[in-house]
């Protein structure tokens, strides 16, 4: 499946459900990043994905928080590179954005936070405080 292909499928809801895992989540986030700004990749993504869970039945899933911490995150580590990446390239570049189990975001956010009812709802900033804090 090319990228367009991707992304229209997405856009659609017509990619199945069960294959459609954070991998490609990250993935359809880099994809938007190189063809829109920041704020329009947010938009267009989260509506994307809102309209994606709903047409798959599970219009619940959506979290805001957690949506728009990866987009950010996925913005800065490619900006960060001086030339253009490849998927494969970004991808083992990034492996830590890969992790579902041991998520990046645990760095950023209280457990109770990211369950709460507001993170799903609108972005809130992360609130874990350092180490050395």
């Amino acid at each position: 499946m090319t990228n367009a292909e991707f992304i229209r499928d997405f856009e659609a809801g017509t990619l199945p459900a069960a294959s459609f895992h954070h991998e490609q989540h990250v993935r359809a986030v880099w994809l938007y990043l190189r063809h829109y700004s920041l704020l329009e990749t947010l938009a267009r993504f989260s509506e994307s994905l809102k309209r994606f869970a709903a047409a798959n039945g599970k219009p619940n899933l959506y979290h805001e928080t957690i949506t728009w911490a990866y987009a950010f995150l996925i913005h800065e580590r490619t900006r960060r590179n001086p030339r253009p990446q490849t998927w494969a390239e970004f991808v083992a570049a990034n492996s830590d954005l890969f992790d579902w189990k041991n998520n990046i975001l645990k760095s950023f956010y209280e457990e109770d936070t990211l369950r709460s009812d507001l993170a799903r709802q609108v972005f809130v900033f992360p609130d874990r405080k350092s180490r050395g804090d």
